[in-house]
């Protein structure tokens, strides 16, 4: 599966807010998407509880994998956005 490694932007991590906003873009897109940190299991990335299971701090890296390229390069761009900035 393709896959991408990327910064975690938000300020305070793979907390509650950006978990939900990605895992809901990944329920959108309607393909399986897997969030893990490097080393470790994959999770799916379309339950913010397994997202935040990862305890991915901003500045960790998080691979994203998905056999889907458009859907892979939406969501590591979640990933590295601060999705806490208002």
């Amino acid at each position: 599966m393709p896959s991408q490694t990327v910064t975690v932007g938000s300020r305070v991590g793979l907390h509650a807010r950006p978990a939900a906003l990605i895992a809901e873009a990944v329920g959108k897109a309607g393909v399986p998407v897997t969030l893990a940190t490097p080393g470790g299991n994959p999770v799916d990335a379309g339950s913010p509880l397994m997202i935040m299971t990862l305890g991915a701090k901003q500045g960790a890296e998080v691979v994203v994998s998905s056999d889907d390229h458009a859907v892979l390069d939406r969501i590591a761009g979640l990933v590295a956005q601060d999705l806490d900035a208002e």
